[in-house]
Formats: C-alpha cells, structure tokens, sequence
C-alpha cells in the first residue's frame, strides 16, 4: 500500500511506516460522519479524512492539519484537481515567510516534483465559487501525519493523495469539522 510507485511522473518513494502511528494507515470504516456516498469529511479532532463510499462504508486516511490560527473549516466542493501541481504560496504567506518569494505567482511558482509542497496531487477546495486557497494534498512528511504542522491545508501522504484524487470528481462535496 506504500511502496515504491515507479509509474508516476516523478517515482515515489516507500514510506517509511515506523514514523506513522498505525492508525494513520489508509483503510475503509464503518461510515461515522453520517453524510452521503462522495463526500469528504475532515475531522480535525482526529487527523483523519473520510471519503464516504456506499454501503455505509468510509474510506479514512491520516493527515496533517494546520496549526493553531491556520486551520480552515466548513463545507464547500472539491471545484478542480491536479497531478504533480505548481505551488504558488499565498501573498499572506509570503509575507510571513519571505523566502518564499521565489515561488510567488509573478515569478511561476514552485515546479511540480517530490519537493513540492503540494506533492503528487492537490484538490482544490472553493466555497461559494470562490477559491478558498486550502487544499487536499499530498506530503513526503510522513512525520506530520496526525499533527498540526501545516499553513492550513490538509496534507496526506502521497499514495493517500494518489488514491483519494482517483476517487473524487470535481464538484464532490467536503466538509472540514
């Protein structure tokens, strides 16, 4: 489930599973959100994400959230998804972190490949047709799997990202609780 993917456009590595509590690993659960088959629920109490499947199944993977004063929720859809997307850090936080500047939108943003900060794939969440600037996706920093590490975006792993992104079409729903 996270060896070596040699067929993507930049290979990825194994995980290395001793930096992850078991309960992070990708699995399918009884359904505990009480939403309808295709949605997305975040639970931020618990680092996980569940993509709601039929038959009052879920499948749940681990992630990373943002830190106190980063975090986003509510409900929104997933409007646009991408393979081995460009990083373009916020102007907010560019200004908190200057030396991100060199990836800002003027200067192109952060090519895509393993040391990109949205990884393999990034789903893009909008509420009320508007980009809310968070995203779904993917991290090769299997340590922040259960922490609240990131700039507000919810990080996965990126065979997690990999397999959710095959799962979900634009326009899916998701709520962050």
């Amino acid at each position: 489930m996270y060896g070596y993917l040699p067929n993507e456009r930049f290979p990825v590595p194994a995980v290395d599973i001793s930096k992850i509590p078991p309960r992070f690993y990708r699995q399918v659960v009884d359904n505990p959100t009480g939403e309808r088959a295709g949605t997305i629920v975040v639970d931020t109490n618990r680092y996980y994400l569940y993509l709601v499947l039929s038959d009052n199944k879920a499948m749940r993977y681990g992630v990373g959230l943002g830190r106190a004063g980063f975090g986003w929720s509510g409900k929104g859809v997933i409007q646009w998804k991408q393979k081995w997307p460009t990083w373009t850090p916020p102007a907010e936080m560019i200004e908190r972190q200057p030396e991100l500047a060199k990836y800002s939108a003027a200067n192109g943003g952060m090519s895509p490949g393993l040391d990109n900060a949205l990884g393999a794939r990034a789903l893009y969440i909008f509420q009320d047709g508007q980009d809310t600037l968070y995203r779904l996706h993917g991290t090769m920093e299997e340590w922040s799997i259960g922490k609240a590490v990131s700039s507000g975006c919810v990080r996965l792993l990126n065979h997690d990202v990999i397999n959710l992104y095959d799962r979900v079409t634009n326009g899916s729903p998701i709520i962050v609780r």
